[in-house]
């Protein structure tokens, strides 16, 4: 019986190719599910990138350790200045040390003798200062704001001094003169180390 153009009759001609087709696709497919090839399974990668630590959060005062891979955040850095140990097994030590103490947290001179005692001597491979690099005196680092006594004159940055940042905080830290300290002064917000 021929095939007119608009008849129902070509349905089961359609029908007839629709079946060959599932037929093919599943001469094709089967093969692939019975090769014994895992794909669908979880690689090992996958598996590792789940096991990344959460970020650690260091607030003002405050000094805090990531081990290899992990991510440092420090909210809210305005007058501040983050300091970040990055120490050669891919670990991180950080502090966020504020202009003005915050209640119950480390002063500035307090920070840097902290950050030493949490990299417990093992080796540094640089040190990354960032934040308000014009609004902090060098010396804020062994004498905080707070330690002036009545009448005592505090001293105020007259311009930025990154130099001398960097060598107060490799003092402090005991570093060799190998280990290399950057400072950059950074706008406002939230600081993201990974």
């Amino acid at each position: 019986m021929p095939v007119q153009h608009g008849s129902t009759a070509s349905v089961p001609r359609r029908a007839a190719l629709g079946g060959s087709l599932l037929v093919l696709s599943a001469a094709l497919v089967l093969p692939l599910c019975t090769s014994g090839v895992a794909e669908a399974l979880p690689r090992p990668a996958a598996a590792g990138r789940a096991a990344l630590p959460a970020p650690v959060r260091i607030t003002e005062g405050q000094v805090a350790e990531t081990g290899p891979g992990g991510t440092i955040v420090y909210p809210s850095v305005t007058s501040c200045l983050t300091i970040t140990v990055r120490l050669r097994d891919g670990s991180k030590v950080g502090a966020h040390a504020s202009l003005f103490q915050v209640p119950g947290e480390l002063r500035s001179d307090e920070i840097l003798a902290a950050v030493k005692r949490r990299t417990a001597r093992r080796p540094v491979a640089a040190v990354e200062v960032r934040g308000a690099v014009g609004a902090w005196y060098p010396g804020y680092f062994t004498k905080a704001i707070e330690s002036y006594g009545e009448g005592e004159s505090v001293p105020y940055p007259q311009q930025p001094d990154p130099d001398g940042l960097a060598r107060a905080v490799a003092a402090g830290l005991g570093l060799p003169k190998a280990v290399r300290v950057s400072v950059e002064d950074v706008p406002d917000g939230d600081q993201t180390v990974t």
